[in-house]
């Protein structure tokens, strides 16, 4: 297998070859669109289980709405349309049909649809227009509903899972009596977000709300988490948006309270999508490939045996034995006794796939009864009684889950800074990036100012942060509070 770019010479050049070389996914032909190959997959089946249940259990239930709306359903929300018409993709006709004259397939005229559809960007709009015939009462509330699917957003600019034109996601969306209890299920899922980036991806994350202008089109307010990558730039991992009352409103969903009036439905949506995927390689990936999170991996051991010819029988049955005993601890385990290839050539494999631990079995382990245990997070090795492997396993898996943590941690904690200056502002974005705590004058003309001059967008208005009378570090208007700025993804 061939050595990856390095991260220092090309950043962007160095995440694609992980990407493919690793085995995650690959290019497909068709610009935007990728395919996730089943490595890929199985690292976002377990997102998708530990997500899963983390919802479950605050009482979500999963449900599947169709992947084409009708555009009259599509247009009721003025703000949602006005912003996601733009990548929108359209379905006019139902079928093809060969051209007799030149043997080709062409759209068959009489196939159009009496209404054009379009390919979910999102599902706001068809899930509102049936919600209207699930409630009445206030005791048809609250709906907590989750959905795993697949969206279509075209993109001008693409890259493997951090943006694609297709892309796998979750999206909730919920409906409410109130106002309070919303928003308390917005920051609610802003939570379980939080905290499976951060306990299981082993990403810290900065948590806030989106200005104004950024927030999700057709939501009163969008909370979001970011995370730095290790180049400096931010990247959104997660958004969930309070949406008032402006998708009942659109669809008149409204439900009789406990006072026999009619009020509209209160209403949040959320998501997090593969992008996730591309949050794990820029985080903690090095120049060997990728590095994951024992929480989140696969794989989490792969054992390797070293055959000899005088002892081949003896180092299988104790790989079985030591495969067998892990299993038992519930423990991701992979025996790889493919004789066709060198260990040294597996090593290099599953080097560059990430696999936390790697446990060596040869002669030597054989005469010695320990076996040769190696960290990819650290690239030490170590030497273990294989007879004490039940104990010492779990414990080396949580130690290598918090090393990764603490390293991105550290790293992040380096680049948030606090600048009152315009000039250290431009040199901090364009040499190392980071989080950059300025205060802001509130107005968008600002803000598109500052993206222009530095390509620094404000990533989000941090929910920690207190007031603090200052002075816009562009304009030098007042300001009560500060943002966070960011070269982003």
């Amino acid at each position: 297998m061939s050595q990856l770019t390095k991260r220092h010479e090309n950043y962007s050049k160095w995440y694609n070859e992980i990407v493919v070389k690793s085995g995650l996914a690959e290019f497909s032909g068709i610009r935007g669109f990728m395919i996730i190959k089943p490595y890929g997959y199985s690292l976002w089946d377990r997102m998708k289980i530990i997500l899963d249940k983390m919802f479950k259990s605050t009482g979500h239930q999963n449900a599947y709405f169709p992947l084409l709306i009708p555009k009259s359903y599509f247009s009721k929300e003025k703000e949602h349309t006005d912003i996601f018409s733009e990548g929108c993709a359209v379905v006019t006709h139902s079928r093809l049909k060969k051209n007799k004259s030149q043997e080709k397939l062409i759209i068959d005229p009489e196939s159009k649809l009496q209404e054009e559809l379009v390919i979910r960007p999102t599902s706001e709009s068809i899930i509102w227009k049936t919600y209207k015939h699930w409630i009445q009462s206030y005791r048809d509330l609250p709906i907590l509903l989750n959905q795993w699917g697949n969206a279509i957003r075209w993109e001008m600019r693409t890259r493997l899972f951090i943006r694609t034109n297709e892309f796998l996601w979750q999206e909730g969306h919920t409906a409410h009596s109130t106002e309070k209890e919303a928003i308390e299920e917005a920051i609610k899922i802003l939570n379980i977000y939080t905290d499976f980036s951060e306990k299981f991806m082993a990403i810290p994350v900065l948590r806030g709300i989106k200005p104004y202008m950024d927030k999700f089109h057709g939501s009163e307010k969008t909370y979001c988490i970011e995370a730095l990558m290790q180049d400096g730039k931010a990247l959104q991992i997660g958004t969930s948006h309070f949406l008032g009352q402006n998708f009942s409103k659109a669809f008149n969903v409204k439900f009789t309270n406990y006072n026999g009036k009619k009020e509209y439905v209160w209403s949040t949506s959320w998501g997090i999508s593969t992008r996730l995927i591309g949050a794990l390689i820029m985080s903690h990936s090095d120049d060997k490939g990728l590095i994951l999170p024992p929480k989140i991996a696969p794989i989490q051991i792969i054992i390797i045996p070293i055959f000899d010819k005088n002892q081949y029988t003896m180092i299988h049955e104790l790989s079985k034995k030591i495969l067998n005993i892990l299993e038992k601890e519930k423990i991701r385990v992979k025996y790889d006794n493919r004789d066709i290839l060198t260990p040294g050539w597996k090593f290099h494999e599953y080097e560059m796939k990430g696999i936390p631990i790697r446990i060596s079995i040869g002669k030597n382990e054989i005469q010695n009864g320990k076996v040769e245990i190696f960290r990819r997070d650290t690239y030490e090795k170590t030497y273990i009684p294989w007879i004490n492997l039940k104990k010492s396993i779990p414990k080396l898996l949580d130690e290598i889950q918090k090393n990764i943590y603490e390293k991105a941690f550290q790293r992040t904690k380096k680049l948030i800074i606090k600048l009152d200056d315009y000039n250290d502002f431009k040199d901090q974005i364009n040499h190392s990036g980071g989080f950059i705590f300025a205060h802001w004058d509130g107005t968008r003309n600002t803000s598109k100012k500052i993206q222009e001059e530095t390509e620094a967008t404000i990533r989000c208005i941090p929910m920690s942060n207190e007031n603090e009378k200052g002075k816009c570090i562009y304009s030098g208007n007042l300001s009560f509070k500060r943002v966070v700025f960011s070269k982003s993804y």
